[in-house]
């Protein structure tokens, strides 16, 4: 272990002199991963000792667009005294370190703030750049460069009081950037050069990160079996053992690695082996099982598709669509999905796919295939679970032979939104059956997602208990945020409870989806969503149009659209968004939303007998609310289908006797037009 050491002290040598030549760069410097600091030309700036102040730096030198005044003092500011006027004095402050003659980097507009750092040297926006790009495709020395940024926990020591915005994107970003360094550990642990001593350091940073993570001590015991130090290996594994244990963790996993790495080196001269440094042996799904089970999420791998044209083999059309699919399911932000080098490496390898799920230990592995036929494309894509081996879903899909990158779109969007939806679907039945006191934080959230899709006022309530226990287990869930800003909007869109009081929860929670996963589409769904209750449409449309830019396979984002235009906004455009939401997601809870919207919208242009058949098809869905009938009355009433309407209309008085015209305008946001249009659709069926 002596050895270890030492090899230990010249790495930390290594890294001090690295981090000493990152702050001697010419130009203004900002580190993030570590204390705040600042440096200008190598001389530090100084900054007044508030907290809050750094706090806004980080926050502003992270967010990928300006933000608004309104949502800083949400952020950084809980008291009623002067929000504003303290983010003025901040922000004056700001400018004095980082402003130089003819260059202002904090940026106001309207009501927003930006910090332009284009020519700045962030530490965290360098690490968050590897990740984007792919970690595993960058070289040994970019690698170790990229470790020397990390020189402690994102804003170290830098917490702030009664601030829970900041403190639920502080831990979100301190779990992002940990996670970030774990990978770049794990990398450089794999490429060190054959005999190289530099990696013992590595390890033992990797361990200190992520100390119940196998593949971290199986990297350790292969470091020590190479040097033939069997009893320091022995050592550590009952270290190991006893830390397992004490977290009620299996064990046994680990100690079968063990006794075949010695196995394979009983044998061998240290040093002496050829191939790479640190070969990780096939381990059980338990044995990489390193996430917290309370934050634990779905997780795929999208095997490399083959493409065949007479003999089998991979090709262009083949990566190309597998690299699309791929990205395309991590843009969604719901599940963890397996980056693209890992899945290639494995099928260049001839590993069968129900294996490369063992050991990429995920819960699901699509697989899919490329025939080039006379006349046409066909592809074929399943999706398995990977403990059972059930095929969950299994589709073929065919294409004319046009331009490779529109079939890549076209079938890529159905093969991705459906993949997404069994998954969705799977999940949640999983967690119905399960005791409610046993739920994870994800099991939870699908949980409460199987009772808001049932739109009774009870249902929505049980899905508002379900997804406040996934956000006590993890407070840095976006997606379980939104759920509960849907299920608030659902209160003052059905009339379940005071509209203004229910808006406020909608756009709180939505706020707090942002503040934890500003990438994440369904924040910007569920901000959207909310700020048209509020009776912004236009910030509503910028929100909207966020998420599906984030995301283009967000169904429900194109949905909102649809729903928002269908009212106030572009018909035309209504209806072509309600298409692409239905294409995207054929089977969605929402279907009758995304058909009502596309019915009004008919509506709007005086394509009455379009609305009422498509407000018919909506009403007809089994899980359609009165709301929906309601549109379905409206429209047929206006196609002059009064038998039919007024039959709607009896349904709807049976639930609720005094419903009026003022009901169903006020419970969208027609323009003037659309208001006048629907009214006399009431008076044509008597409930004006």
């Amino acid at each position: 272990m002596d050895q270890l050491a030492s090899v230990g002290e010249s790495v930390e040598t290594y890294v001090e002199s690295t981090r000493s030549r990152l702050n001697d760069r010419v130009g203004l410097s900002v580190r993030l991963l570590g204390q705040l600091t600042i440096a200008r030309d190598g001389m530090p700036v100084t900054l007044p000792s508030s907290r809050k102040l750094r706090a806004l730096l980080a926050y502003l030198a992270l967010a990928p667009h300006p933000v608004s005044r309104s949502r800083l003092c949400e952020l950084l500011w809980d008291v009623p005294n002067d929000p504003r006027g303290e983010l003025r004095w901040c922000l004056s402050k700001l400018r004095a370190a980082l402003d130089e003659p003819g260059l202002r980097r904090i940026e106001t507009e309207g009501d927003t703030v930006a910090l332009r750092l284009g020519d700045t040297s962030i530490d965290a926006v360098e690490a968050a750049a590897a990740v984007a790009e792919g970690i595993e495709t960058l070289g040994l020395d970019r690698l170790r460069a990229l470790a020397q940024l990390f020189a402690g926990d994102f804003l170290d020591g830098l917490e702030l009081d009664r601030s829970p915005h900041f403190g639920s994107w502080l831990t979100a970003q301190r779990r992002r950037f940990s996670a970030c360094h774990v990978a770049v550990l794990e990398h450089i642990i794999g490429l060190v050069p054959q005999g190289a001593d530099e990696a013992g350091a590595y390890i033992d940073k990797w361990l200190e990160l992520a100390p119940f993570d196998s593949r971290a001590h199986v990297a350790l015991l292969e470091n020590l079996a190479r040097r033939g130090q069997f009893g320091a290996g022995e050592e550590h594994l009952a270290t190991a053992a006893e830390l397992f244990h004490s977290e009620e963790l299996d064990f046994t996993p680990l100690r079968e690695a063990w006794q075949e790495i010695r196995a394979r080196h009983a044998g061998a001269t240290p040093c002496a082996r050829s191939g790479p440094a640190f070969p990780l042996p096939d381990l059980p799904v338990a044995a990489i099982e390193s996430e917290p089970a309370a934050t634990r999420r779905a997780s795929l791998a999208v095997m490399p598709f083959a493409e065949s044209a007479g003999g089998g083999f991979r090709g262009g059309l083949a990566d190309g669509l597998t690299h699309d699919i791929i990205t395309r399911l991590a843009k969604l932000r719901d599940f963890f999905v397996i980056a693209r080098g890992s899945v290639f490496a494995l099928a260049e390898r001839n590993i069968a796919p129900d294996d490369a799920g063992r050991r990429l230990n995920v819960d699901y592995v699509a697989t899919g295939s490329v025939r080039a036929l006379p006349g046409r494309f066909v592809i074929s894509v399943e999706l398995a679970e990977v403990r059972t081996a059930r095929i969950v879903w299994a589709e073929t899909f065919e294409h004319k032979p046009d331009d490779i990158f529109i079939v890549i779109e076209d079938i890529g969007n159905s093969i991705v939104s459906s993949i997404a939806a069994e998954i969705a679907t799977v999940e949640r039945n999983r967690a119905l059956l399960k005791a409610p006191n046993s739920l994870n934080a994800w099991e939870a959230y699908h949980r409460g997602l199987w009772h808001m899709y049932r739109f009774t006022r009870q249902e929505n309530e049980l899905a508002q208990h379900f997804f406040g226990e996934a956000l006590k287990l993890d407070p840095t869930f976006a997606r379980a945020y939104a759920g509960m800003s849907f299920t608030h909007w659902q209160n003052a869109f059905q009339r379940w409870g005071d509209r203004d009081r229910e808006t406020a929860l909608a756009f709180e929670s939505a706020g707090q989806s942002l503040l934890v996963d500003d990438r994440n589409p369904a924040a910007h769904w569920a901000m959207g969503r909310a700020l048209w209750l509020r009776g912004e449409q236009d910030g509503a449309l910028l929100e909207l149009a966020s998420a599906v830019d984030l995301s283009p396979n967000f169904a429900l984002g194109h949905y909102a659209l649809s729903f928002v235009h269908s009212q106030s906004g572009d018909p035309r455009s209504a209806i072509g968004s309600s298409d692409h939401s239905r294409h995207l997601s054929p089977f969605d809870p929402l279907l009758f939303g995304m058909m009502g919207a596309r019915a009004m919208a008919h509506a709007r242009l005086g394509e009455f007998e379009a609305a009422a058949e498509w407000a018919l098809k909506a009403a007809a869905r089994p899980n359609a609310h009165v709301i929906i009938l309601a549109i379905a009355a409206h429209c047929l009433a206006l196609a002059g289908r009064q038998d039919e309407a007024r039959s709607f209309a009896a349904t709807i008085r049976s639930t609720l006797p005094n419903y009026r015209a003022d009901d169903f305008i006020a419970t969208f946001r027609f323009d003037r037009d659309g208001e006048a249009l629907f009214r006399n659709g009431s008076k044509l069926i008597g409930l004006n």
